[in-house]
């Protein structure tokens, strides 16, 4: 049978018509856009166009404030940076317990080793946040606000045009990871207070190792790679056309392709999450129930492990992922697990299913007819499950 991808959320197929897009700046348009002859103004051009496309997908107001770079993971850090370099006077960061690590990793170290007082805003049981949290930690001694647009595991949505309001009252920038929303849910950043966004290229069917940093017109701002001018002296280094041809070409489809991914995307995957529930007892669907990305699934199955699900679809020709973190072979389920407080018998068993406008309803099909046998073996086999029913243990909070 023809193995079925649902870890869009990791990664997305790059799209063949991005794929064709790229090429001849591999090879006949090769010039760098940098140069002043023919070779080089053609690609500039390209270049240009590129911006143009991300600028329309982000409703932007200016083409010049999208400054592209590696990905989601240098948007992050830069913008962050350039909020506490651009402010002296402020040695504070706003930011949530469920952010990617691109962003939280650099606050445990400027937390650490540059004595920035990070506020981590937590979130209740479907992922949203503490509001109130968040509006006790802003003052004048805050630099920058990170909030995620879109979580990464559960896709429960943040409200952040609100929220930076809320900000610009205290005089800090605002700044949000986009790398899961854009392409999915429609933005339109000239009508906001947001000051700085990120995107990745992989997320939306556009090529790995791109991606973009909007700056609002007017922000203060600090680059974090120094060298040459590109990127009006925002971002050196001489300019990887391919990818950002690719990543034009990417936010042209998405922005194509929107309506499929709020109507049709969102409907397969419900069409998931009910038939899980609905065939198999003992699990949930995590994340906020109304307010959450269309494609994204994230359904804790308790009293067994994630990986064991993952190996065993992987067996099955099927790809998702686990919520659990296990690079290291350690069974801590994710943080963003633990800061919604879910039950260390479901945290362990999450499994996110994320869709992409290539998901098809006969796959949606095959992994309800894989998932009920798969959960009902490995139960078989848990010590916490013994004739259809949770054992004591599994209650008792020293496993926890």
């Amino acid at each position: 049978m023809q193995p079925i991808y649902l870890d869009n959320n990791a990664t997305t197929r790059t799209d063949p018509r991005v794929v064709e897009a790229m090429l001849p700046y591999f090879t006949e348009q090769f010039g760098n856009a940098s140069s002043m002859h023919a070779f080089g103004a053609d690609v500039g051009a390209a270049v240009g166009a590129a911006r143009h496309s991300l600028q329309a997908l982000l409703g932007a107001e200016f083409d010049h404030e999208v400054v592209f770079t590696s990905g989601g993971t240098e948007s992050d850090n830069t913008a962050i940076l350039a909020g506490l370099r651009v402010m002296p006077d402020r040695n504070e960061v706003v930011t949530s317990t469920v952010e990617h690590p691109a962003v939280l990793s650099l606050c445990d170290w400027l937390e650490r080793n540059e004595g920035v007082v990070v506020h981590r805003i937590p979130v209740d049981s479907q992922g949203r946040l503490d509001i109130d949290a968040y509006r006790a930690a802003l003052s004048d001694r805050v630099a920058v606000v990170s909030l995620m647009w879109a979580n990464n595991e559960t896709g429960t949505i943040f409200p952040v045009e609100g929220l930076a309001d809320l900000a610009k009252e205290v005089g800090a920038l605002f700044h949000t990871d986009a790398v899961q929303a854009v392409g999915k849910v429609a933005i339109n950043l000239k009508d906001t207070a947001i000051d700085m966004l990120s995107l990745s290229g992989h997320k939306l069917h556009g090529p790995k190792g791109i991606g973009a940093l909007y700056v609002r017109r007017g922000t203060r701002f600090r680059s974090l790679v120094r060298g040459g001018h590109q990127e009006r002296g925002r971002r050196a280094g001489t300019e990887n056309v391919p990818g950002i041809v690719g990543l034009g070409r990417a936010a042209e489809l998405a922005a194509a392709y929107m309506a499929d991914e709020t109507t049709r995307v969102r409907d397969l995957r419900d069409r998931l999450e009910q038939g899980l529930l609905q065939r198999i007892g003992n699990c949930f669907v995590t994340g906020d129930p109304l307010d959450r990305l269309p494609n994204t699934a994230n359904v804790a199955f308790e009293y067994i492990e994630g990986e064991a699900i993952l190996l065993l679809l992987n067996k099955a020709g099927i790809a998702a992922s686990s919520g659990s973190a296990c690079t290291s072979g350690s069974l801590e389920p994710s943080h963003v697990l633990r800061a919604m407080d879910v039950p260390f018998t479901a945290a362990h068993g999450a499994i996110r299913f994320s869709l992409s406008r290539e998901t098809t309803a006969p796959e949606i099909d095959r992994v309800l007819e894989e998932m009920p046998p798969i959960i009902a073996r490995l139960r078989e086999l848990s010590p916490f499950w013994t004739d259809g029913t949770p054992t004591a243990d599994a209650f008792n909070p020293a496993y926890a």
